[in-house]
């Protein structure tokens, strides 16, 4: 964005993405907590990796005891939540290893979380894995960059100027 962008209040952020794989609607997610948004706005990645690394710089705010999810608040703002599959809960651990505790500041690219994804698909969980924006409804406009395969690092969300209040 451009200083006529900036001025006007206009600027985009961006999220990166926290793991490489094939970016999905998260409409598309079998679970309608995330797929009905309830949580917040996002984006969901069919992992073809098994780590989860920060897609921003910023704090970790909670890792989950049982390793499959982070929460981070980026230092642009974003409260960011990452679930690794969906009702990978009942794993209580298994599969994942954690790397990165509450409280703990990161750089884009820092590992968090590692996971074996081919033992949680086989037994028998989805590892489709969304990226919410908790605090969506502070965001002007999110785009969702879907359809396309990712690296590390390459952009999945771009925010809209926050709403002042």
């Amino acid at each position: 964005m451009g200083i006529l962008g900036k001025l006007l209040g206009c600027e985009k952020v961006q999220i990166f993405t926290p793991m490489p794989g094939e970016t999905v609607p998260l409409t598309d997610v079998p679970d309608e907590t995330f797929a009905k948004e309830i949580l917040g706005k996002g984006i969901a990645i069919r992992p073809t990796g098994g780590c989860v690394c920060a897609p921003c710089a910023g704090r970790v705010d909670m890792v989950f005891e049982t390793g499959h999810a982070v929460t981070l608040m980026a230092n642009n703002g974003a409260e960011i939540l990452i679930h690794v599959g969906l009702d990978t809960v009942n794993l209580k651990g298994k599969y994942f290893h954690v790397h990165a505790k509450a409280g703990q500041r990161v750089a884009m690219g820092d590992l968090l979380l590692e996971f074996d994804r081919e033992a949680i698909s086989g037994a028998g969980y989805n590892t489709i894995t969304p990226v919410i924006l908790c605090n969506s409804d502070r965001y002007v406009n999110i785009t969702a960059l879907t359809g396309r395969t990712v690296a590390l690092g390459d952009p999945i969300l771009e925010l809209g100027r926050e709403v002042r209040t």
